[in-house]
């Protein structure tokens, strides 16, 4: 059935293909507008870097997104299973992903609440993805959740003018296999196209049990003539993956680094449904206009349907704590037992975004903006206890809503000053209503806040032959996450604002392009953990008043010849906290005690980030590349202690690719990829705690990468 389902459409697709062809160039819009009015133009004053489709096709091969942007600048990446599928994590000059603003075709991706990114959730989303920019830094103004460490911007939007259908597969280490058909019409009619994309993918992935199944579809369908388009997207995500976000601890990376914690309170053997499920779908819909020579609009609506739930097995736990009434057997008075529950969450994430778009001569004004709401439900169900007279079936604990609104309104300048300058002027006005109607361990609390941000930024830029130089500064302002706010009425968090100055100079020629870029980014209260405790004896992370990220940034590009190239990135930073007070359990004599620390590096914050690839032509259908990466020892908190560091590590890779065409095939690419070829045992993220009994001790938990392991890709286009 699924063979029928193949060839019918691919049949299809080659009689579409037999038309008359119908150019892009002849359609309204080859790069979008809602993408146009987010993303940093060529000239513009901030350091960025962009991925064509080809870029990431070539990259794709089923890890997740962040994989795909590892050998950008800045960028250091993790896995909590340890080879790159399931859940991963990004981390830019620093900065986690809930400061990195991530954008789908301009709609805003954060979590509203977390504001962290999920990629899991989106699986293969690439083979959808045609274009990616990443500014560093605050960059141009951007919809949704403040960007405090970079923009992460995707579009699918763009057009395919030619029909087309491929199947995408490969296999490889921990039983991980991907496989992707995509199908699209190209323009049919001069007016109509349609693409579409079906995924799966699966492993056991590095550490125990720690398994990932990913299903996820994308279907783009739009109406284009001279001065008009209109574009429905839905596209959904399912995951199911076993838990393993605990790490290992330090004392035995060297005796077992595929423990996984993980479902292990269940007697005998560990619970075979320590599972996070999830599933996302997302409705977009655009319509843009050109209403003259000189304006431009766009407008979208969208709706992101969230709902899912992680499910563990708790020994011995108090029924107080879930609002069960002790239960009488016999004799025996049962206070305690083991149970499984399951933490939900469900939400609808809806909004719109805008822009106009005026460009004539030598000057460029947006003026855009968007609004979006947060309805969300946090619950928890116990499904099974032990003594099973205790609970119903689904007993509910706890149920709390929150609400979240978001609105911004920007306008940007760009004006092309004498014959070489172009100065750029933006301002953002960002309004966030927020409320949170109690939390599971802390019911009673409710937060209701409200935040008023203005955004300014301006640049100037200069060009001239083969040179580029820029000028900029920045700020941007960021409401504190979900958690935060648990800290208690009395510790309730301040927002986070960052002033980002950026000065760049790049010059591009065939055979040679360099650039570098000098940042400064200056934090006033940004929140990071300090160890301190909130009322429900969580820790929580706190407000310190001042601290800064330097660096340079450096890349290169090397045509040696037509068969060989080089391509390399280097960053070098300086990341620092002032007067940083650390807050440590004493549960000798109760409390907390406290260390001050005058001038301390901030945690994970690698001091020195490189990437490499040498990449071999030897004939014209082949390609060989060596990729490199190299991050320098990052500290697990903010306290510059030596015995709580990820180590420095240096990971060598190697990727084969081959061309084959064929009279019944369009072409056919072979892939192969060896990750960490010299079986490096290294570490990519963590976390450590620290506590007085009797003396002090500190604990240190490790997420460990997998050793030498490989994928094999096979792309067949039709």
């Amino acid at each position: 059935m699924k063979f029928l389902f193949v060839t019918f459409f691919s049949i299809q697709a080659l009689f579409v293909q037999a038309q008359e062809p119908f150019k892009v160039k002849d359609t309204l819009y080859l790069q979008p507008i809602e993408v146009n009015s987010i993303r940093a133009s060529e000239k513009s004053p901030f350091s960025k870097v962009n991925l064509n489709k080809k870029s990431i096709a070539s990259n794709n091969l089923g890890q997740d997104l962040p994989y795909l942007l590892n050998q950008t600048p800045s960028v250091v990446v993790n896995s909590d299973a340890g080879n790159g599928i399931g859940y991963t994590g990004i981390r830019i000059r620093g900065t986690d992903g809930t400061r990195i603003n991530v954008t789908l075709n301009g709609i805003p991706y954060n979590d509203a609440e977390s504001q962290g990114t999920f990629f899991v959730n989106l699986p293969d989303f690439s083979s959808s993805v045609n274009s990616i920019q990443v500014q560093r830094g605050v960059g141009t103004s951007s919809n949704g959740a403040g960007a405090f460490g970079a923009s992460i911007n995707l579009s699918t939007n763009e057009v395919n003018d030619s029909s087309y259908a491929e199947l995408n597969n490969s296999y490889g280490s921990f039983n991980t296999m991907k496989n992707t058909i995509k199908l699209g019409t190209g323009i049919i009619h001069k007016h109509f196209t349609v693409d579409c994309r079906l995924s799966r993918i699966i492993s056991d992935g590095y550490v125990d049990r720690a398994s990932s199944n990913l299903k996820s579809f994308y279907i783009s369908t739009a109406y284009i003539d001279k001065n008009t388009s209109l574009r429905l997207n839905i596209f959904s995500g399912k995951e199911k993956t076993y838990q393993s976000w605990y790490g290992i601890p330090e004392s035995m990376l060297k005796t077992n680094r595929t423990f996984n914690s993980a479902g292990q309170e269940h007697p005998d053997n560990p619970y075979d449904n320590e599972t996070d499920n999830y599933t996302q779908t997302h409705y977009q819909l655009f319509y843009n206009n050109k209403l003259s020579n000189y304006w431009k609009t766009n407008v979208a609506v969208f709706l992101t349907k969230g709902a899912g739930y992680y499910e563990q097995y708790k020994a011995n736990q108090s029924l107080a704590n879930y609002g069960i009434a002790d239960f009488n057997s016999g004799s025996l008075l049962i206070t305690q037992s083991d149970l499984i529950r399951q933490l939900w969450l469900d939400n609808n994430f809806y909004g719109s975004i805008f822009s106009f778009q005026h460009s004539k001569n030598k000057s460029q004004l947006i003026i855009g903006g968007g609004v979006n709401k947060y309805d969300g439900k946090n619950f928890g169900n116990v499904i099974w206890t032990k003594e099973q007279p205790l609970i119903s079936s689904n007993y509910q604990w706890y149920n709390h809503t929150s609400f979240k609104t978001d609105f911004s309104l920007y306008t940007k300048w760009t004006q092309q000053i004498f014959q070489h300058f172009q100065s750029f002027i933006d301002l953002q006005f960002r309004n966030v209503d927020y409320t949170i109607n109690g939390f599971r361990n802390n019911p009673r609390l409710m937060i209701h806040t409200n935040y008023n941000f203005v955004n300014p930024k301006a640049g100037l830029t200069f060009t001239k032959d083969k040179w580029q130089a820029f000028l900029s500064f920045a700020m941007s302002s960021k409401e504190p996450n979900r958690d935060d706010f648990e800290a208690g009425k009395s510790l309730q968090p301040k927002s986070e604002k960052l002033q980002d100055f950026e000065l760049g100079v790049e010059r591009k020629s065939k055979i040679i392009s360099y650039s570098a870029n000098l940042y400064f980014m200056n934090y006033k209260d940004q929140l990071v953990l300090t160890g301190k405790i909130n009322d429900v004896g969580a820790y929580t992370r706190s407000n310190i008043a001042k601290s800064y990220r330097a660096g340079i940034e450096l890349q290169s590009k090397l045509m040696l010849t037509k068969w060989f190239n080089i391509e390399a990135n280097l960053t070098l930073s300086e990341n620092k906290v002032k007067d940083f007070t650390e807050h440590i359990d004493d549960y000798d004599n109760g409390g907390q005690i406290t260390n001050i620390y005058k001038k301390s590096t901030l945690s994970f914050s690698p001091a020195l980030i490189a990437g490499s690839s040498l990449n071999f032509i030897p004939f014209n259908k082949g390609e060989i590349s060596l990729i490199s990466k190299y991050v320098s020892r990052q500290f697990l908190d903010n306290t510059e202690n030596n015995s709580r560091i990820i180590n420095a590590y240096y990971v060598q890779d190697i990727k084969v690719s081959y061309l084959l065409k064929w009279k019944i095939l369009k072409e056919v690419r072979l892939i192969g990829q060896l990750n960490n070829i010299f079986s490096k045992k290294y570490e990519s993220n963590g976390y450590t705690f620290s506590y007085v009994y009797g003396s002090l001790t500190t604990e240190n938990y490790y997420f460990p990468m997998a050793p030498l392991n490989g994928m094999l890709g096979i792309n067949i286009s039709l």
